[in-house]
């Protein structure tokens, strides 16, 4: 090991504390850079500068403040194309939401809805084919998200919370845009009809919700109820898997507050 005299330990301290960079210094006491980033270390943490621990804030953990709405919208986004892991290499677990690339204005709010919830984490998006993964990493994405838990989430019940209850109906249709946003589409519907003898072609929108769990396929059918949309199941095969809404003043509340996907 090589040991340095007090007095070059000093000097490199001086230039440190001056603002001379740390690979600066190593060059021209002819130092290890390792070594100089030790001593600039320790000498900030002998000074009380080091920063602390970084200890994000979480309302279920410390009571801080939540963006409800947000929150509203970013859980039906997660409870449609949402999914929480934890790698083993990251410290802690990340919250991802899967955007297809033909919607960037949904991949742009997605990640405002994650800089709102978690201001204090960065958000980042990861390239996939035809996709992009939009992403946080927070040790608090179990304590706002406990749906989470082992298999898919259509494999296993699925039920919120009292204090989410609560900000869902206080914001209902933030809620329903991201179930729209994530599993749901607006589409234009065609039929025919015979109208004095000359059969004429009739178009009308339509907005469908798709999704194989029966219990958020359900939060998202008592929701529209209690914004009053009217809706029906139509199935595929026996899977009655699509909540469709098709009645026009009920496509007018959709088109009012959601509208398709851009």
């Amino acid at each position: 090991m090589e040991f340095h005299s007090l007095e070059v330990r000093q000097t490199a301290l001086s230039l440190l504390r001056g603002g001379t960079s740390n690979a600066v210094v190593a060059r021209r006491l002819n130092v290890p850079l390792g070594t100089v980033g030790y001593w600039k270390h320790m000498d900030r943490a002998k000074r009380g500068e080091c920063p602390g621990p970084h200890r994000p804030d979480c309302h279920r953990c410390d009571g801080s403040p939540l963006d409800t709405q947000a929150y509203a919208y970013l859980l039906g986004l997660y409870l449609g194309d949402g999914h929480i892991s934890h790698y083993s290499g990251h410290r802690v677990p990340n919250l991802m939401v899967t955007c297809d690339d033909h919607w960037p204005g949904l991949m742009d709010a997605a990640a405002e809805a994650m800089r709102q919830v978690f201001p204090s984490n960065q958000v980042c998006r990861v390239r996939k084919t035809g996709c992009h993964n939009v992403k946080v990493y927070s040790k608090h994405v179990t304590c706002l998200f406990p749906q989470h838990g082992p298999g898919r989430k259509h494999e296993r019940r699925i039920a919120l919370e009292a204090w989410q209850q609560e900000i869902v109906d206080a914001h209902p249709w933030a809620f329903l845009r991201g179930l729209i946003h994530s599993d749901g589409c607006r589409i234009t519907n065609w039929t025919t009809r015979v109208v004095a003898g000359e059969r004429k072609r009739y178009e009308y929108p339509r907005y469908f919700f798709t999704n194989k769990s029966d219990d958020i396929r359900k939060l998202c059918m008592d929701t529209l109820t209690k914004v009053g949309v009217q809706w029906t199941i139509l199935a595929r095969g026996s899977d009655p898997f699509n909540v469709s809404i098709a009645r026009k003043e009920s496509v007018a509340l959709m088109d009012a507050h959601i509208g398709p996907k851009y």
